[in-house]
């Protein structure tokens, strides 16, 4: 039997906006709920996760942050990743990869990859030629950007608290495109 993919396809801001109540931020509540420290503290309500992604879809109409999703045929999200490009004029080459996210029921079948991929390639069509990223240090996340191509830069000890309230480190890294 053949196994279907879920389908990654970038979101316009209509799209963000109509997804935000109910699988971006379902996405969001998922990842807070299984640890990842993607800047919220544990318990995330569902209303604050929905109004961060329709402030996300802002973003988006106004060109500073591209949406990708991942759904599975029926239409479920399944993952999210984000671009932000570089507000100032000496950055405008480089952009960051944000909020990657995979829900805990797709994980392992690469779709963490395959959204960071979209997000590359898009980065790189649009003339972005440095990525950069955040992600805690040891999480699993560090093992998928690892294999990617991208470089540690460094470690910045208690930069962030994950979502218990704990400080943790940071790892800080980037990739050259094209």
């Amino acid at each position: 039997m053949e196994r279907r993919l879920d389908l990654v396809e970038r979101l316009d801001p209509d799209a963000v906006r109509a997804h935000a109540p109910a699988g971006l931020a379902a996405l969001l509540v998922d990842a807070v709920d299984g640890g990842a420290s993607v800047g919220f503290l544990a318990p995330l309500d569902a209303a604050e996760a929905a109004s961060w992604w329709s402030g996300v879809a802002e973003e988006a109409a106004r060109g500073v942050r591209d949406v990708w999703a991942a759904r599975t045929p029926d239409g479920r999200l399944t993952g999210v990743v984000t671009l932000v490009r570089a507000g100032t004029d000496n950055g405008r080459h480089r952009g960051e990869i944000a909020r990657l996210l995979v829900h805990s029921s797709a994980r392992g079948r690469g779709l963490g990859q395959r959204l960071l991929a979209a997000a590359e390639a898009h980065a790189a069509a649009t003339g972005l030629r440095l990525l950069v990223l955040d992600t805690q240090t040891g999480s699993p996340a560090e093992r998928l950007y690892r294999g990617a191509g991208w470089t540690a830069a460094g470690t910045i000890p208690d930069f962030a608290a994950d979502p218990a309230g704990a400080l943790r480190p940071t790892t800080l890294y980037y990739k050259r495109l094209g």
